[in-house]
């Protein structure tokens, strides 16, 4: 009889959708869920919801060179002419810029985005709802496959049992049940759960987009609330929001565009941010949550310890201090919950970034 073979194909069928739809429940659900924060949304924030990290970093770069205070040759050397930083994010770049307060800028954009205090952002916009964390989107790619592959096996069972079934001689034959229609159904429902369980191709959620959307629209650009003038703080909302394109300083632009891009693996403006993002695009983002859902942000205040991921390429790690917290980095193209594994790094005790090698 075929009901051993279709209690096996259904039992696993079943266990991988439950799981599947456990893990897209994990993902959707908002630890702290609340409105929408309008055209009040910090400019940070902003920057990371619209580009991600390097966008955030890069924000901070134009914000200390248009108000003089950072300077960046045609060749990409930024020079620091201010070390008295207004956020945590500054004292990353100023701290990474080293004794002599210059060096490339592509290295400065990188250390800024590898920050716990830039990467603590996207644990906070996961935290309210408007993007979705890498780690919980990635167990829900695993789950579907896994759900992919019991469909697979449903195929297998119904094929083989129909084909024994039909074989048999007409006596021994039970003509009332076919295994044909029983696995044909079951493969329906399977396809049905993959369908319903699609997690989406960005990692900015529905609310999210309207988000952005608030900040996009209205009668006159949006302005963040930055200790600037009027018309540094249009300029970095615009850049926030719209990437670098929107510099009017050639010489800026192409030294962020192609070299900032070419040395992190993937640009604010990389079109992976906004489509599917597997292990592969998030190492492009280089995005990588530093706590559990459940647990609040990692960072760098109260002594907390925080992770965060690089780029695609190559292993780095990258430490800020700021109340006696640690942060790390790896720059893997998969998971990196803890910024331990896979990466051998050394302690950088200024807020640096030091390089490190990848185990094998």
């Amino acid at each position: 009889m075929w009901y051993t073979e279709f209690a096996a194909a259904t039992a696993l069928l079943v266990g991988a959708g439950l799981w599947t739809s456990s893990a897209l429940q994990r993902m959707r659900r908002v630890p702290k869920p609340q409105g929408l924060p309008g055209r009040g949304l910090p400019l940070p924030d902003a920057a990371f919801l619209a580009g991600g990290p390097a966008r955030a970093a890069e924000v901070v770069i134009v914000r200390m060179q248009q108000e003089g205070r950072l300077i960046v040759s045609r060749d990409g050397l930024a020079t620091v002419t201010d070390p008295h930083p207004q956020d945590p994010a500054e004292v990353v770049l100023i701290e990474a810029a080293g004794p002599n307060r210059q060096r490339e800028l592509a290295l400065l954009r990188r250390a800024v985005m590898r920050s716990p205090e830039i990467q603590q952002i996207g644990d906070r916009l996961a935290e309210r709802g408007l993007m979705r964390r890498p780690e919980l989107y990635r167990a829900v790619v695993r789950a579907r496959r896994v759900l992919q592959l019991s469909l697979l096996v449903t195929v297998v069972l119904g094929v083989l049992t129909t084909v024994l079934w039909a074989t048999q001689p007409t006596p021994d034959r039970d003509t009332s049940t076919p295994p044909f229609f029983a696995f044909f159904g079951l493969l329906l429902l399977g396809a049905v759960w993959l369908t319903a369980t699609r997690p989406g191709r960005s990692r900015v959620t529905p609310a999210g987009l309207r988000q952005l959307s608030l900040m996009k629209t209205g009668s006159s650009p949006w302005r963040p609330a930055v200790g600037a003038s009027a018309a540094t703080a249009v300029l970095l909302g615009a850049v926030a929001l719209d990437g670098v394109e929107t510099l009017e300083d050639e010489d800026l632009r192409s030294v962020l565009k192609d070299r900032s891009r070419s040395a992190v693996g993937g640009g604010s403006n990389d079109p992976l941010y906004g489509a599917a993002f597997g292990a592969d695009a998030g190492a492009a983002v280089a995005w990588c949550s530093s706590s559990s859902p459940d647990s609040g942000s990692g960072g760098s205040h109260g002594g907390s310890h925080g992770s965060s991921c690089g780029s695609s390429s190559g292993c780095g790690s990258s430490s800020g201090h700021s109340g006696g917290s640690h942060g790390h980095s790896c720059s893997s193209g998969h998971s990196c919950s803890s910024g331990h594994s896979g990466c051998s790094s050394s302690s950088c005790s200024s807020g640096s970034s030091c390089g490190s090698s990848c185990g094998s």
